[in-house]
């Protein structure tokens, strides 16, 4: 007979368990509670087995930090009047090259796309990796966008040649990751990325003259 207590086998004729004493008639039969010693080692068990687990993975945030940025805005001009011209898928490619060209410039010197703007972008230099020359950097990417969008001119739908602005300023920053839930991003806070926007609202349409190495008198990257 085993104890429904202690779970210990007791010999047929025994009315009490011999190790703790508890009545064997007493419990239904097929009633029984576990063996203090079995529970432990079972809840020994499940703990190991919980701690073994994957862990669910954790958002990952990273610190604001304070350092010096150069920020540059750079805009397609007349985007509005395009939508008039092109068909929406025309537009869209229109964009998507624009973008694209953009892009190989930016990497090339090792810019930091912070955000695609609709039409726009918002590009850092000097984060996440900073030099030296990082305000030239900018200046130089500025200068080939305006190259290379007009290098790519025949590639476009006929239409009249893109134009962009370009705003630069270069100042202390505080950057971070800001953001709620799964919509995060990593942008720059200050007045200088407000100048940088500033000025590229007020600079002048830039467009190349077709001219390698040559640009419009009205520049518009400032």
């Amino acid at each position: 007979m085993r104890c429904s207590s202690c779970g210990f086998d007791n010999p047929p004729d025994f009315a009490f368990c011999g190790k703790c004493g508890n009545p064997l008639s007493a419990q239904p039969a097929g009633k029984h509670k576990p063996n203090p010693t079995q529970q432990t080692v079972t809840r020994g068990k499940r703990s190991r087995a919980k701690s073994q687990s994957p862990k669910e993975p954790r958002p990952v945030s990273s610190e604001a930090e304070r350092r010096q940025l150069t920020v540059m805005f750079c805009d397609l001009v007349g985007s509005t009047a395009l939508s008039t011209q092109l068909d929406p898928e025309e537009l869209r490619e229109v964009v998507r090259r624009y973008q694209e060209t953009c892009t190989a410039v930016i990497r090339r010197y090792d810019g930091y796309i912070a955000q695609h703007l609709g039409d726009g972008l918002l590009v850092y230099f000097g984060y996440p990796a900073a030099h030296e020359d990082d305000a030239q950097r900018a200046v130089r990417t500025g200068l080939e966008i305006v190259e290379a969008l007009q290098a790519r001119g025949p590639e476009m739908p006929p239409v009249t040649p893109l134009q962009v602005r370009i705003g630069i300023h270069t100042g202390p920053v505080v950057i971070g990751e800001i953001g709620s839930g799964e919509r995060r991003e990593v942008l720059a806070l200050g007045e200088t990325p407000n100048l940088a926007a500033r000025v590229q609202g007020h600079a002048a349409p830039e467009r190349s003259t077709g001219q390698p190495g040559n640009r419009a008198p009205d520049s518009g990257i400032v």
